[in-house]
């Protein structure tokens, strides 16, 4: 375990598995904190800047396993969790056991408290640690961490890479709080999105919307970033279509499991369906103002 700042204590090293969009930032984040650090991720060329940080870099994930006591998992969904860890095989008992596996990705509440229990069958630990933020506040170290079952002591690992800590009970409550928070934040970005496709359809200057939303109570980081690039039709990514599409997914699915309804959500996705199929997948999600125009052209 290690103690606030991220340093460790007794040598003891810390794994890191999926460097991608988020997963990398928040790896040079423990990095650069001192944290003793094993990476790996399946493209290999997205762990030269943690080489170059002082990380070592493992040739697979049994290499990490063998090496770390506590691993982080950053992978993209469920279906890669399971081929990484050689869920139902072998292989997992062999990786988890004695590890605490800490899971920090965005999967279905119901598919991580099944993998919990089979980490702890297993002879393992688990914690559910979601987080909420684009690439921004990963690179920053700004996320707000959600976290789930476990030791207490493990956040102290987790603070070089977020601003905010909260406590969302056992597992799968992280998970469950971070679809909570998802439905807000894609809710209120189309909307936003909507915003700036009236006011162009209606002549108005986007840059006078941006000014009126910033001086107004609704303004939040993420308003005045998204306005940005819908302003400036700048659709570099820092939560894509194809992802904020996957994370509708999931809370919609778990609403339909709980039987209650989300008609926010379900607008929302045939919005990010008909942007993904459109071919922009892999722009940030502020592009679903393409949908809308789409829409009306027809």
């Amino acid at each position: 375990m290690v103690p606030a700042g991220g340093r460790n204590v007794g040598g003891v090293t810390v794994g890191f598995v999926g460097l991608g969009v988020m997963g990398q930032p928040m790896a040079l984040n423990l990095a650069r904190a001192g944290t003793e650090l094993i990476v790996w991720n399946r493209s290999p060329e997205r762990a030269g800047p943690l080489r170059e940080a002082g990380a070592a870099v493992a040739g697979d994930p049994a290499e990490v396993f063998a090496t770390a006591g506590t691993v982080i998992l950053m992978l993209a969904n469920d279906r890669v969790i399971d081929d990484v860890l050689g869920r139902g095989t072998d292989t997992f008992g062999k990786l988890v056991a004695g590890r605490t596996v800490v899971h920090m990705g965005t999967t279905a509440p119901a598919y991580s408290a099944g993998l919990g229990a089979e980490v702890i069958g297993a002879g393992g630990a688990y914690v559910e640690a979601p987080v909420s933020g684009s690439r921004g506040p990963a690179e920053t170290g700004d996320l707000v961490v959600m976290i789930a079952g476990g030791d207490p002591r493990i956040e102290d690992l987790l603070r070089p890479m977020c601003r905010e800590i909260v406590r969302c009970g056992d597992v799968p409550g992280a998970l469950l709080m971070k679809l909570a928070v998802n439905t807000f934040l894609i809710s209120m970005v189309t909307g936003l999105a909507e915003a700036f496709h009236f006011a162009e359809r209606h002549g108005l200057d986007p840059a006078t919307l941006s000014a009126a939303l910033d001086a107004g109570p609704m303004a939040s980081t993420v308003s005045r970033v998204k306005a940005g690039k819908l302003r400036d039709r700048d659709f570099e990514v820092q939560a894509a279509i194809r992802d904020v599409l996957y994370n509708n997914e999931l809370v919609v699915g778990a609403a339909r499991q709980a039987g209650f309804a989300t008609p926010l959500l379900d607008v929302c996705r045939a919005l990010y369906t008909e942007t993904d199929r459109a071919g922009y997948g892999g722009e940030d999600m502020a592009a679903v103002i393409r949908a809308l125009e789409a829409r009306s052209a027809s």
